[in-house]
């Protein structure tokens, strides 16, 4: 399990703001941002930077469950894309064992 707690970025306001000015993330949250069907209703390129976001993180790219991408951003440095319909950010570390491939579930 990689987080207990589960915040959903439900609009575009709160996806574009994602973790911007926030001090900390609390252990066993999770923010979710499902980017919904991109050209073609097929998955699109999903970029997350690190602009005003204070602290390391861990960004999970997910298609239909399905882990595309892993990787740890550092702040207000890092900018990664990767091909997704739904993006997780979680505490730097809680990704550490995830791979592509792997098969992530959000419930909440």
């Amino acid at each position: 399990m990689l987080a207990t707690e589960v915040e959903l970025a439900e609009s575009i306001r709160a996806r574009g703001i994602g973790l911007m000015f926030r001090s900390s993330l609390p252990e066993e949250h999770a923010l979710v941002m499902e980017m919904g069907s991109g050209l073609f209703g097929r998955p699109g390129r999903q970029m997350v930077h690190m602009l005003f976001v204070r602290f390391p993180i861990d960004v999970v790219w997910l298609v239909e469950s399905t882990v595309q991408r892993v990787a740890r951003m550092r702040p207000w440095r890092s900018f990664a894309s990767a091909r997704a319909d739904c993006i997780l950010e979680l505490p730097a570390g809680t990704a550490s064992d995830v791979e592509p491939g792997d098969t992530v579930r959000v419930v909440g």
